[in-house]
């Protein structure tokens, strides 16, 4: 049983295994769901419980449930996705007030019965269709009682194109922006969490304050009476050290920055950090209120924290070029040496050093001083999206 759903699961990417399956087979057994009552959605729900361990998988599961309820493969929808993004966007710029009709009249209008269906009959509009229409009941348009459209009333059509209103569409034509959570999408503070726990490196410190369970039970054998022996907590060991660019370009950045921090706070007990503006140069800061009066000189953080910090610099790495390579190159003063200089020292002086950018990984070849930046830290540049974390962190850990 639900040997298919299995294996059409791993078709499409979810990570799943046989433990999974024999979960989901105990969970039936046990009635947790009413087989007289239960709804397709109660199944659905059920089964992403099982089988997801992951929320970045949530888009490959949902494809996959559609291929399976309906036999509809995802390939030739998402085919059908791309020529819906192709038509014409003045074909869908609402120009008549939206209808609203009564529950009755919703209740009239007919049902293709399954997405295969559906899908299917906007394919043939597709083929068909030549200008724009609004207000009508068969074409891709607006305003009307059509089930491939926007700004219209149907109880279960494919949006294309604008907002939506009745929450119905069985489907959504624009591009698929929020929906997927596929490794690139920019991250909140949980999972930042999450991605950064990788580099976490434990080891028992300090007092005999925690109960060890099995040594009190192998002693307490032993002797013949109990015997209770404690052990010192299990703490994280790891340091990191974080540098921060801030303002200028990077003040569009400001709550992604501040999600990462708040992240890092709670995750790592050895944290330190200081502020820069666009390069390092010989100096930082640790409040933005007093930069001009509270300096760290960066030779004092060489000499204050050991190769054993892991550093992790922040920034979009996009600055003129003169500010990276050239001496004098700042833009609030006259800095002795280059920018690129004070990196290099910094990396030669840890064990390991990642840059960590929160700009779209797409566009840093864009910027001279990105790349030259990516080559000073020999490659170890990431995103800020979830696989670009977790490849930080797997290589900060090592």
């Amino acid at each position: 049983m639900f040997t298919k759903l299995f294996y059409t699961l791993r078709t499409y990417g979810v990570p799943v295994s046989t433990r999974e399956l024999l979960d989901l087979h105990a969970l039936l057994d046990a009635g947790l769901i009413n087989p007289a009552t239960y709804t397709r959605e109660d199944f659905y729900r059920l089964i992403k419980l099982c089988m997801v361990k992951d929320e970045r998988h949530f888009d490959k599961f949902d494809r996959a449930m559609a291929d399976f309820f309906d036999g509809v493969d995802s390939a030739d929808i998402d085919e059908l996705m791309d020529k819906l993004t192709a038509i014409p966007k003045e074909w869908l710029d609402p120009e008549l007030d939206p209808k609203n009709l009564s529950e009755e009249e919703r209740r009239l209008l007919d049902r293709y019965g399954s997405l295969d269906e559906l899908m299917k009959a906007l394919e043939e509009r597709l083929k068909e269709q030549k200008e724009r229409h609004e207000g009508g009941s068969k074409w891709v348009g607006t305003g009307g009682t059509s089930p491939f459209g926007a700004y219209g009333d149907h109880p279960e059509g494919v949006r294309v194109g604008g907002e939506s209103r009745k929450r119905s569409a069985v489907k959504g034509g624009e591009q698929r922006k929020c929906r997927n959570l596929d490794d690139d999408n920019l991250l909140g503070t949980r999972q930042l969490q999450l991605a950064l726990r990788n580099l976490r490196q434990f080891a028992r410190t300090g007092s005999d304050e925690e109960l060890d369970i099995d040594d009190t039970i192998k002693r307490t054998a032993q002797k013949g009476l109990l015997d209770i022996q404690m052990r010192p907590e299990r703490r994280n060991r790891v340091k990191v050290l974080m540098l921060f660019d801030i303002g200028g370009s990077m003040d569009v950045h400001v709550d992604a920055m501040e999600k990462l921090f708040s992240a890092c706070k709670n995750e790592f007990k050895t944290l330190e950090f200081y502020y820069f503006h666009n390069c390092l140069y010989d100096f930082v800061w640790k409040n933005n209120l007093r930069r001009h009066s509270e300096r760290t000189p960066t030779l004092d953080l060489l000499a204050k924290y050991g190769r054993e910090y892991r550093v992790i610099f922040v920034g979009d790495a996009s600055m003129a070029p003169y500010e990276l390579l050239s001496v004098a190159g700042s833009v609030e003063y006259r800095n002795d040496e280059a920018g690129i200089t004070w990196l290099k020292r910094v990396r030669d002086h840890f064990d390991k050093v990642a840059w960590l950018n929160p700009e779209d990984e797409t566009y840093w070849s864009f910027t001279h001083t990105t790349e030259e930046i990516e080559k000073v830290f020999d490659g170890h540049m990431y995103p800020m999206t979830l696989h670009g974390i977790e490849e930080m962190t797997s290589y900060l850990a090592r």
